[in-house]
């Protein structure tokens, strides 16, 4: 089946391929973090409650995990130009809503939007990776790439703070329109059409609904405990639901689906399956740290958007440094012994910032842990997507890169509520006794204690992992260029 295209793509050097693919992933998970030093000021002016303006947050991510399985393999079907034009170009229109949004209710669902957008446009980067680049090279550009997903989470904290600062928060959405419409046109230009000439093209809508639905509905009954006990009727209720629309997906896709969404023979590969554990424990403490680093440094320390964005910048510049070293270093050490490192680093960090005190200094006492915690999660997400992608064909590599996808965003929505819940329960318990600032200090130490110890869960799983090397090659598996 050919591909209808705008016009034959002219030939492109590999630095420009790879710069598509990362553009893309940059504003993708540039969008997930970039809210939070708005969150305050955006709150205020569409009227958003405490517990409510989470939603900004959640709307976004929970669309983007809940699609990100049919972003995957809508990628391997339609091919990875048209869908990656699809996205780019979904995302950047709702950017401009988001831009723009006048209530509170408007904001949510335009942030939805945008997430299914980034949902359909995460996949294929790394797609455009698997089919652009063979042996030596690719360890190199995934590592490349995960430098740049990676900063994308310490990035949106300084420039989420220089934009609300300086202009307005409205700014945080529309930052993305000119990058949106470069990365559209170059692609459109220059990037070649590849996809499985054999696939059958169906999408398996009604999984991608069960999916989000479930995800949804149980991270809104976590969330729920602020305001209700876990014991009530309407928590119950939510988490319930939850878990019968998670279970319906799994009957579903196992039993019922013609072309289901996640085909679980995907999973027989040990290495993808461990890769995928460990990025959902991974994924959800790093998650976490961003958000509540961000309180902190504005509630507690009381710095001010621009100032609170700029203590972001060490752990953007160790995310770049750690994801350097790892894509160097794969093919010498191994998959499996970089996991290790990155997962203990980690764990030491988290143990470490959980020391903060409300009169912690932020040079004396949150720096250094904060860039050990960096560091360790540029180590960790290139040889996580060489893990997830090694032993997989290659018209499946959208699927697989899919699947870490959505285990990483399913792991923050996860965190972000469990470790909310934490966290404002050890505040409330504790606020008559001691002083509000470390009443707040109580709770995050104890989501910073608990992330060491997923960090720590997620060292022992890597030992699951199959003995990698950079040097394993993606299956090739027929496609076509057009």
């Amino acid at each position: 089946m050919s591909v209808t295209t705008f016009a034959e793509p002219r030939h492109a050097p590999d630095w420009l391929i790879l710069s598509i693919a990362c553009v893309a992933q940059f504003m993708v998970v540039l969008d997930v973090s970039i809210v939070n030093v708005a969150l305050p000021r955006m709150g205020h002016n569409l009227h958003f409650s405490l517990t409510s303006a989470q939603w900004i947050i959640n709307a976004y991510v929970l669309t983007f995990a809940g699609f990100l399985l049919l972003g995957g393999r809508a990628a391997d079907l339609f091919g990875r130009r048209r869908v990656y034009l699809a996205g780019i170009l979904i995302f950047t229109l709702a950017s401009v809503g988001a831009g723009f949004a006048a209530t509170g209710s408007q904001m949510i669902a335009i942030r939805a939007v945008q997430g299914f957008g980034g949902a359909i446009l995460s996949p294929a980067t790394l797609t455009i990776i698997v089919t652009t680049f063979h042996g030596p090279r690719l360890p190199k550009a995934i590592g490349a790439w995960s430098a740049v997903a990676g900063a994308g989470g310490a990035v949106g904290g300084l420039l989420g703070g220089l934009l609300t600062g300086w202009a307005s928060w409205r700014w945080v959405f529309f930052i993305n329109v000119p990058f949106g419409i470069i990365a559209f046109v170059v692609a459109s230009r220059y990037l070649r059409e590849m996809r499985n000439k054999d696939a059958t093209v169906k999408l398996d809508i009604t999984g991608s609904v069960l999916v989000t639905g479930g995800l949804a509905s149980l991270i809104y009954g976590v969330v729920h405990t602020t305001t209700s006990s876990w014991t009530s009727s309407s928590t119950i209720d939510w988490l319930c639901g939850g878990v019968i629309l998670l279970v319906s997906f799994i009957f579903w896709e196992a039993k019922v689906a013609s072309h289901p969404l996640v085909p679980f023979r995907i999973f027989r590969s040990r290495s993808l399956s461990t890769a995928n554990g460990v990025m959902f424990l991974v994924g959800g403490a790093f998650f976490a740290m961003w958000y509540f680093l961000t309180f902190y440094f504005q509630h507690v320390l009381r710095y001010g958007p621009i100032k609170a964005g700029f203590a972001f910048l060490p752990m953007a510049i160790a995310i770049i440094i750690g994801a350097q070293i790892s894509s160097r270093l794969i093919a010498k050490a191994g998959v499996r012994p970089l996991l290790q490192i990155g997962a203990t680093l980690a764990t030491l960090g988290f143990l470490w910032i959980s020391l903060m005190g409300p009169e912690s200094s932020y040079f004396g006492d949150i720096l250094a842990p904060c860039f050990l915690c960096a560091f360790a999660m540029g180590l960790l997400f290139a040889p996580l997507a060489m893990a997830a992608t090694s032993e997989v064909d290659r018209a499946d590599a959208g699927l697989a890169s899919g699947v870490l996808n959505t285990a990483r965003q399913v792991g923050g929505s996860l965190s972000l509520a469990i470790l909310g819940t934490v966290a404002a329960d050890r505040t409330a318990s504790v606020i008559g006794h001691v002083s509000n600032a470390s009443a707040l200090v109580s709770g995050y130490q104890r989501v910073f204690q608990i992330s060491a110890a997923v960090t720590f869960v997620a060292l022992l799983a890597t030992f699951a992992l199959p003995r990698l090397t950079g040097r394993a090659v993606v299956t090739i598996s027929p496609v076509e260029a057009t």
